[in-house]
């Protein structure tokens, strides 16, 4: 039994997977509150299927692009469970997850800040090094086979004549099964996975002085 959850977005995004089969999945949409509301919800779905935290064998957790807190809510929550557990936790990017659903080759797309998008190429041997830009920025990609697949990605495949591929997974349930797939065998723990410097500036005023006693 596989828990996966994600809150890298404006939401709280839970699945619980046994096998094949999602046992429950809830997302919740939320601009804020996410460390509040997380551990409830797995709580919820986890009494909804039946289960407790000692049913569970591994975790996975979204790492991002996304919320830089809303990233170390997830990340943080997963790797206390899972020492608490004694359970593997395996991080899967939000990319990982659209390449779960993707036709292969695709063009994933993300959304990044200031009314931008974070683009990656996702193909056989691997996914490209993301590229934040506008939606006017976007670059073709290598190939015409390409789908486009992921955040304003009707509007990618209109404007260079591709394909639309829709993901139909919510983070969550993609992340679990992404998860379900990795080797946990020696894994490192999940850490955030972040594409930009963080927002905030160190203060302008300079230290404080100090005197020896």
């Amino acid at each position: 039994m596989i828990l996966g959850f994600d809150t890298s977005g404006p939401y709280c995004s839970v699945a619980v997977l046994s096998g094949d089969a999602v046992l429950t999945a809830r997302h919740v949409e939320m601009e804020k509150g996410q460390a509040e509301h997380l551990m409830p919800l797995i709580q919820d779905c986890l009494s909804e299927a039946g289960a407790d935290f000692g049913d569970l064998k591994r975790i996975g957790v979204g790492t991002g692009p996304g919320n830089f807190t809303g990233i170390r809510i997830s990340v943080s929550a997963a790797r206390g469970l899972a020492l608490a557990l004694g359970i593997p936790a395996l991080g899967v990017t939000l990319f990982e997850a659209l390449r779960y659903e993707a036709s292969l080759p695709a063009l994933a797309s993300l959304p990044a800040t200031k009314q931008t998008i974070y683009i990656a190429e996702l193909t056989e041997d691997g996914t490209s090094a993301p590229v934040q830009c506008t939606l006017e920025e976007v670059s073709a990609p290598s190939f015409t086979e390409f789908a486009c697949i992921g955040y304003r990605a009707e509007e990618i495949a209109a404007k260079f004549g591709l394909a639309y591929h829709e993901a139909s997974l919510k983070p969550g349930e993609a992340i679990a099964r992404v998860a379900a797939m990795l080797d946990a065998t020696n894994a490192p723990r999940p850490a955030p996975y972040y594409l930009r410097p963080a927002d905030a500036a160190p203060p302008r005023d300079p230290a404080p002085i100090i005197l020896d006693p």
